[in-house]
């Protein structure tokens, strides 16, 4: 279901039907963009084609359990928050759960209030994340100078070179994680939008681009790298 004002994209891995079902109708009535995996191995398909909020994660699962579906999300370094709902309720259960990686835990049967309060606060949580390490409309480093509100750079050279709004809207997001790997699920999201998939070779060209700006030698980038499989890196200081 596609929402006008959407609270957040939600994914539901669950094999009983009526249990997805309910999530689903529940979620959606709160304003959240829902999508249903009913196994471990298309849940895991569908974290690194498309960025979610909150992955809330069924442990006994077809195929792949939900253990598994956590370890195999989090080595991807696909960072969503998951939500473990399950039927195994024992302290050690809860713990193995958190220990692979989940962020919270609830079990079978819930009180619907309570998972939706928890819903809510991960998601805020997430995005406040996401939103910490704002960085302000201009940007310096050694590579050039970055004016994120008039959509302009000046190169190494003092040149001053138009972007984009998305140049400069992947710019900030991969300056604002200086240092950090971000996925291409992450970019989709905040650069171009639930549900929209430009090719990889896009999100490629405005690296070669940013390249072509800032670095001294584009075959050896000391800024703006790409990390194979996985997402995409900027780094403000060189290594000495």
């Amino acid at each position: 279901m596609k929402l006008e004002s959407s609270k957040g994209n939600i994914l539901i891995v669950e094999d009983e039907e009526n249990i997805a079902a309910l999530l689903q109708l529940n979620l959606e009535l709160e304003s959240y963009e829902v999508s249903i995996a009913k196994t471990g191995f298309q849940a895991v398909k569908m974290a690194k084609a498309e960025y979610f909020d909150l992955v809330i994660l069924d442990i006994m699962l077809p195929e792949m359990d939900g253990i598994a579906v956590c370890e195999t999300i989090r080595a991807q370094n696909i960072e969503v928050p998951i939500l473990f709902l399950s039927a195994k309720g024992s302290a050690a259960d809860r713990i193995e759960g958190l220990r692979k990686g989940g962020d919270d835990y609830l079990t079978k049967p819930f009180n619907l209030e309570e998972l939706l309060l928890r819903v809510e606060k991960l998601v805020a949580k997430n995005k406040r994340m996401q939103q910490s390490n704002s960085v302000g409309q201009l940007y310096e480093f050694a590579g050039g100078k970055i004016d994120f509100g008039a959509y302009e750079c000046y190169d190494r050279h003092g040149k001053k070179q138009e972007l984009s709004k998305k140049e400069s809207a992947l710019l900030k997001l991969l300056i604002e994680r200086d240092g950090e790997t971000v996925s291409r699920e992450h970019i989709l999201q905040v650069v171009w939008g639930y549900n929209v998939y430009p090719t990889t070779r896009t999100i490629d060209n405005f690296i070669l681009s940013f390249r072509k700006h800032f670095e001294k030698d584009t075959k050896h980038p000391i800024y703006f790298h790409s990390i194979r499989g996985v997402g995409y890196k900027f780094t403000s200081k060189e290594k000495k």
